[in-house]
């Protein structure tokens, strides 16, 4: 018997991805009402270039620069015992730090949460926040932690052997979130 592989099924083209980024965009906006005392922090690698990206509209629409920067979440990780090692990335903090903001991680596909349980003790360790809220592109589901994005780009139920992939063109040369085995 023969397997056929399925190639991977297109769930967000680049419109789409625009189109999300501006919903959370707002809904950020409108739950911090106004963009003072916000900084927005990407978790490496994608979550950084979609935290710019939520940044740059957050300011167009709230008339006023936002923060942006990265945490990298590596040596906080705790099932580096299962993964490879990634060499762990640089940690971006604006000037002004986290103390008493209201800081929002970003990242493209919440799935497990412990990446995001490793970036909230990152956080821990950087500053003290007045609170910390997610934004996510894709949650797929399957969580082992109580953990719940605040913005969300798209559901996407899938099943844990499933692969999520999002791609962006500053780092991918293409636009898309595609689904598949």
């Amino acid at each position: 018997m023969s397997t056929r592989t399925v190639p991977p099924r297109v769930v967000l083209q680049s419109a789409d991805i625009r189109r999300a980024l501006t919903r959370i965009s707002h809904e950020i906006l409108e739950s911090n009402k106004g963009a003072q005392d916000l900084v927005i922090l990407g978790i490496p690698t994608r979550g950084v270039t979609l935290a710019e990206r939520i940044a740059t509209l957050v300011g167009e629409v709230g008339g006023v620069a936002v923060p942006v920067g990265s945490v990298d979440v590596t040596m906080y990780r705790d099932d580096l015992h299962r993964h490879p090692t990634r060499a762990p990335q640089r940690t971006q903090i604006p000037p002004g730090g986290l103390d008493g903001r209201t800081v929002v991680l970003v990242d493209d596909v919440l799935f497990s949460g412990r990446t995001i349980r490793a970036a909230l003790d990152a956080v821990g360790d950087i500053g003290r926040p007045a609170a910390v809220r997610l934004a996510i592109l894709v949650d797929r589901g399957h969580r082992e932690l109580p953990i719940r994005p605040d913005f969300v780009g798209k559901n996407l139920p899938s099943a844990r052997d499933e692969r999520v992939n999002v791609r962006l063109v500053e780092i991918d040369g293409a636009e898309e979130v595609t689904i598949g085995s």
